[in-house]
């Protein structure tokens, strides 16, 4: 399982046998998970137990940070 960041404790990642799917960031933080699209756009695809004022601020990190996510996710699936 990848780490790709760990910002103000929400920690993003993905999973190694994800290949076959579109470009995307896992992020946990306590007892909390999200996964977001990355690829074309930053999109929500799951949410568990993240508040909307949390999940805004995971798309800013995501945003201020979609170049390495982008990077390292090809460099790791080629």
């Amino acid at each position: 399982m990848p780490k790709v960041l760990f910002i103000k404790g929400y920690r993003f990642f993905f999973f190694s046998n994800e290949r076959n799917e579109p470009p995307h960031i896992h992020i946990a933080k306590d007892d909390k998970y999200a996964k977001f699209w990355t690829d074309p756009l930053i999109v929500l695809a799951e949410n568990i137990r993240f508040r909307n004022h949390e999940l805004t601020e995971i798309r800013e990190m995501i945003e201020e940070n979609i170049e390495k996510i982008r990077e390292v996710w090809h460099g790791y699936f080629g």
